[in-house]
């Protein structure tokens, strides 16, 4: 009798299995492009710019696609709590490849930078749509397994970007850059459309235009500082002041709003949710880390060690093999166990002793040795990178999985943003004092900015310095990543283990209200 009752469940699980391994293969593609954009554009840049000119406006055309993906991440969320997952996932996509597609057809610097922001706005809703589709096709008891595939790809993103956006440009032209996405994303929306079959859902609510207004403002302006915060504009300049005073102020007005709004565009109830929370600071720690990591390591790594710049993405291998590795291991325990809030503490504590020993890179550093401290580094992200979205969307009921997504990826956005200004500031700072007190003040003028050919130009006093100089500005810059680590190590150790919904005999069902969401 107990084998007659098992076996419905046993037959359902393993079509629901199925289901989710047919919409994976372009949910993956979905999301490979958002992420692969950036790294192969970046590529294609200084090409971009010898045949449009423009190259003072250099920087919005990464600037407006980074601020239009920010600004719309929260609002594809709520759409897609509100109207159903499936159709706003279609539309982003679709927004996606019309972006793509101006941008390749740019004629001047303007359009490009227009054409991005709109290729940034469909982006915002990739991401968030892959994570709030697997949220809803699978319990997460079930959903490690699954998540452990999502970085690899970003991992695969890394590595493959800079070399596929060199391929491209050398043998294509850099408009392909932008073209490559239009076959891809049409496989995509094709089988989307067949394979993926979610619940179309009809709001009577009215979408939250103030409090979108508000976080855009608030996100744009925040973005912006850290941006343009000692590059373009000096940290304490009226632009960066004023940006700080427009954020802060439209931030605060938008936590009012949605004290008052009929449906929030982000209800703050999800933050009464103690896990939530922490996920939502562990997010950001882990975002300021990771990119501050992919922007210094290869920067060590040419100027210090000497590597060609070529293959800049092989560059970070020991540390995203190491994360991919690591979040499949985790992924496949978390779904076999139930159980894992040790996954997170585990990742704080390798992100903090990773980071640490990065800190003690100097001039006299192997690769292997470094090799070996990035794949520490790589463990503890591997530990959190999906662990972190999993969680938060256990601790939510159904209705808002969009808007929980949303809030990890923004947070993890924005805490790259500031990794890379705050531990940029640091570094430049450190590496103009050092070349200072080595060479002289003139040098310090340039010695943050000096690219790989200008650096074997220069003769073996000054190369020498320079070196020293990079290393004392790593070490500082790794050692502030180490002590914000802390903090994350510190958040996982306050995780209250909850019962993982879809699992056997627990957690609560997937449709549980607000209020057992809220007492997480």
């Amino acid at each position: 009798m107990e084998a007659t009752a098992g076996k419905p469940a046993a037959v359902d699980e393993a079509a629901r299995s199925r289901r989710v391994r047919v919409v994976l293969l372009p949910l993956m593609i979905a999301m490979l492009l958002s992420m692969l954009d950036t790294m192969i554009v970046g590529t294609a840049m200084p090409t971009i710019v010898g045949e449009l000119g423009g190259l003072e406006h250099l920087s919005w055309v990464v600037t407006a696609y980074t601020l239009a993906t920010a600004a719309s991440t929260p609002i594809w969320g709520k759409l897609g709590d509100m109207y159903g997952r499936k159709g706003t996932f279609l539309v982003a996509i679709v927004i996606f490849l019309i972006g793509s597609a101006l941008s390749g057809m740019a004629q001047d610097m303007g359009q490009l930078i227009g054409f991005r922001a709109v290729q940034g706005l469909g982006a915002g809703g990739l991401m968030v749509g892959v994570m709030a589709i697997m949220g809803e096709l699978v319990p997460p008891r079930e959903r490690g397994k699954y998540q452990g595939m999502i970085t690899s790809v970003m991992a695969l993103a890394m590595i493959g970007g800079p070399l596929v956006g060199g391929t491209i440009t050398d043998h294509l032209g850099w408009r392909w850059s932008f073209y490559i996405n239009l076959p891809l994303g049409a496989i995509a929306l094709a089988m989307i459309s067949a394979v993926l079959h979610l619940p179309v859902k009809r709001s009577r609510s009215s979408v939250d235009y103030s409090g979108a207004g508000l976080l855009t403002v608030g996100i744009t302006s925040i973005v912006l500082v850290t941006t343009w915060g000692g590059t373009e504009y000096a940290w304490g300049s009226a632009t960066i002041t004023g940006l700080l005073a427009l954020g802060a102020a439209a931030l605060a007005a938008f936590l009012f709003v949605e004290t008052k709004a009929a449906d929030p565009v982000v209800p703050l109830h999800i933050f009464r949710s103690r896990n939530f929370a922490l996920m939502s600071v562990t997010g950001f720690l882990t975002g300021f880390v990771m990119f501050g990591a992919v922007l210094f390591l290869p920067l060590f790594q040419q100027s210090v060690q000497g590597a060609s710049a070529t293959n800049s993405g092989l560059l970070l291998l020991p540390m995203l093999v190491s994360m991919m590795v690591v979040s499949l291991f985790a992924g496949r325990a978390t779904s076999s166990t139930g159980k894992y809030k040790n996954f997170p503490i585990a990742g704080g504590a390798l992100m903090v002793a990773g980071l640490y020993l990065l800190a003690q890179m100097d001039t006299g550093t192997s690769r292997l040795t470094s090799g070996l401290s990035m794949a520490v580094l790589g463990a503890g992200m591997g530990f959190l990178m999906q662990i972190v979205m999993l969680i938060a969307q256990n601790s939510v009921a159904m209705t808002d999985m969009g808007v929980a997504s949303s809030s990890i990826t923004l947070f993890r956005t924005l805490g790259s943003s500031f990794g890379v200004a705050i531990m940029g500031a640091i570094f430049n700072h450190r590496v103009q004092d050092v070349m200072a007190e080595r060479v002289g003040d003139g040098a310090a003028l340039h010695g943050a900015q000096l690219d790989a050919a200008s650096l074997a130009k220069l003769d073996a006093s000054m190369r020498e310095a320079y070196q020293y100089a990079v290393s004392a500005g790593t070490h500082s810059a790794f050692l502030l990543g180490s002590a914000v680590a802390v903090i994350a190590f510190l958040a996982a150790l306050c995780i209250k283990e909850v019962p993982l919904r879809g699992g056997a005999g627990g957690g609560a069902a997937p449709g549980r209200t607000r209020t057992a969401a809220s007492a997480v």
